[in-house]
């Protein structure tokens, strides 16, 4: 009677022994994904910072009258810009890379005038602050200073 007692008390032991690790298991996981920042998703357009020695020396919001999304896949970025007031169109699609800090995009395509700046540079570099729901794209001089940023807000 002792023994069948004993093995009884030691399945239950080391049943919930288990059901405690694959808990804690679960919370590690979750976790690590809350913490991974990511691009992917949409954005919108928020507002401006204006730099002076790298430092902010102006902000301003976004027009009213104006609007624009971002939105990066996997590797895929696309931006659109709405401007009811005028007739001239903006967007452009193209590829992207963020690492070191570094965003980078590779514009194949773009509205009428984009194209125009395509056919300059296809290329552009930012200095990017990711945060889980907000990024500040800041744009840097030939010397590495801060010269603006566009701050975007997650609203997808």
């Amino acid at each position: 009677m002792k023994s069948k007692f004993f093995i009884l008390s030691l399945v239950f032991v080391l049943i919930s022994s288990c059901r405690e690790n694959v808990k804690s298991n679960e919370k590690i996981v979750d976790h690590s994904i809350e913490n991974k920042l990511s691009l992917k998703g949409t954005w919108e357009l928020k507002g401006f910072y204006n730099y002076q020695n790298n430092i902010i020396v102006d902000s301003f919001s976004n027009n009213t009258i104006s609007r624009q999304i971002k939105m990066y896949s996997d590797t895929k970025v696309m931006w659109s810009k709405q401007r009811p007031a005028d007739s001239i169109e903006f967007f452009g699609y193209g590829s992207y890379n963020f690492e070191d800090g570094i965003l980078t995009e590779v514009l194949e395509f773009g509205s009428t005038f984009m194209n125009e700046v395509i056919a300059e540079s296809k290329e552009f570099n930012f200095q990017l602050q990711l945060h889980p729901d907000r990024f500040e794209q800041i744009e840097l001089d030939e010397d590495g200073n801060r010269i603006y940023s566009e701050n975007y807000i997650r609203i997808e």
